[in-house]
């Protein structure tokens, strides 16, 4: 329920065309609804202009759909990440029109058509396994109407492949920078780029990357400025937050 639908609401009950008792009902789920196992932020689009969004890893196929199809009785668009088949199986069953992009592990349930932005987001991998990363920040920041460029494998092992798409990268408003191993990426771009810098260290690396450690750290002790970063794999955090700038 949205603010208008509030308004909306409360001059029914004026108006007398709604009993008091029926409106405390729809109203007393406003702040959050309680389904036992979660509790489903209603107030978030309110509150930060995005409706909550469902992190799925961690939970039941049971629980997903129930958030889901609750979610679903309003007029908002749906974001669940780290999703799997089986669990969009079971949501495609109650919401057709539900989508699931594997290589993000995104579902989505896009209820409301939203435009793209003139300015773009360049998403920039370092190689080719750092994609499943990047297309979760991209499908993100697409999910709430941004224009996305995507330049993948480019690393710094062969910087001749970054230097033919560095045009490109810099006419983006904001710049997703996805990168493992020891995650250099980001420092070279950030010195040659007047935009800002979102660095996504990943997991992808052997035995001493530790897991996207060192990436992580890397990236935080980069010499070139204006670059930011995000958790490890969160290729989520990364198109949110773009998205957010892109729209500034």
């Amino acid at each position: 329920m949205k603010q208008d639908d509030i308004k909306n609401l409360l001059e029914q009950v004026r108006k007398g065309e709604i009993d008091t008792d029926t409106a405390y009902e729809l109203l007393k789920e406003l702040p959050y609804t309680d389904l036992g196992h979660t509790k489903v932020d209603n107030h978030r689009e309110i509150r930060t202009g995005y409706p909550e969004v469902i992190f799925c890893q961690g939970k039941t196929i049971e629980q997903i759909c129930q958030i889901i199809q609750h979610m679903n009785k309003n007029e908002t668009n749906i974001l669940a990440t780290r999703a799997s088949k089986e669990m969009y199986d079971e949501v495609v069953k109650i919401i057709p029109q539900a989508e699931f992009e594997p290589l993000s592990k995104i579902i989505s349930v896009k209820k409301i058509q939203t435009g793209k932005t003139s300015t773009y987001i360049s998403i920039v991998t370092a190689g080719t396994s750092d994609i499943s990363v990047a297309e979760e920040a991209a499908i993100t920041a697409e999910f709430y109407g941004n224009a996305v460029k995507r330049v993948f494998d480019v690393g710094v092992a062969g910087i001749h492949r970054l230097t033919d798409k560095i045009d490109e990268i810099r006419k983006a408003r904001v710049i997703v920078v996805v990168a493992g191993m020891e995650g250099a990426l980001p420092s070279v771009i950030g010195g040659m780029v007047d935009k800002p810098v979102i660095a996504v260290p990943t997991s992808i690396g052997y035995g001493a990357n530790f897991g996207g450690l060192s990436a992580l750290l890397g990236m935080l002790t980069s010499c070139a400025s204006g670059i930011g970063v995000v958790n490890i794999d969160n290729g989520f955090g990364a198109g949110y937050l773009a998205g957010m700038i892109n729209k500034l």
